[in-house]
């Protein structure tokens, strides 16, 4: 897989900052317990402390990075039972989102969940994890949408960089992800077809499947 690219084009930088750091989070550029030395940062993003600073910030609230008194910002440890916690919010809220969305989908939303699939597929195929993690936020967005149950979505948004870092972690498992977009496809049809009480079912598999897969990756972390 090619390296990450963590230098800052002029557009909007501080949202860039944000968006870069997060994603070296979630590929395991920065591993749990890390130290995030600003100094470090500014040289490797190109940019200046005080917009370090204020990026650490914003991941802070998203629980992706934790600033601690006397040793500064470092990347927090997600126990298992944080995430196991975090796979049982997903399947209760997921499934229900999808049962409705079985319900309210229009073709014009097929066609959404479709390019999130195959942009999937195709990131799948080039072995491109982070493109992998992006079009799977991608597709459920699009299903929290249609849901139009804005707690649920406000919900799973609130989760959204944790679900993502578990996700990164769970694909990491050798052939999870081609397993993961055909799980993604079954819930894509029962939505298509409209039956609610399928789409929570093949929701709520893939979620339990996943967190399987994030224990084998713990279970190699902890063996490494």
């Amino acid at each position: 897989m090619a390296a990450l690219d963590l230098r800052i084009s002029p557009k909007s930088v501080q949202q860039q900052i944000v968006e870069k750091l997060r994603a070296a989070i979630v590929e395991g550029v920065f591993k749990p317990g890390d130290r995030l030395i600003e100094a470090n940062l500014c040289e490797m993003l190109g940019v200046s402390r005080p917009s370090i600073r204020e990026a650490l910030r914003s991941l802070e609230a998203e629980r992706l990075v934790s600033i601690i008194p006397n040793r500064g910002p470092q990347i927090p440890v997600l126990s298992r039972d944080h995430a196991a916690d975090i796979y049982k919010v997903r399947a209760l809220l997921e499934g229900e989102a999808a049962f409705i969305a079985a319900r309210r989908a229009t073709p014009d939303d097929l066609k959404l969940m479709r390019a999130s699939l195959a942009a999937f597929g195709k990131a799948v195929r080039a072995n491109d994890m982070q493109t992998e993690v992006s079009a799977t936020s991608e597709f459920y967005s699009h299903i929290l949408r249609i849901c139009g149950n804005r707690i649920i979505e406000e919900t799973l948004n609130g989760l959204l960089a944790r679900i993502n870092f578990l996700r990164a972690h769970s694909m990491s498992q050798p052939g999870r992800a081609k397993v993961s977009l055909q799980e993604m496809k079954a819930i894509y049809e029962t939505i298509a077809t409209k039956n609610g009480s399928a789409a929570r079912s093949a929701a709520v598999k893939h979620v339990e499947n996943a967190h399987l897969s994030a224990n084998a990756a713990y279970e190699s972390f902890s063996a490494a």
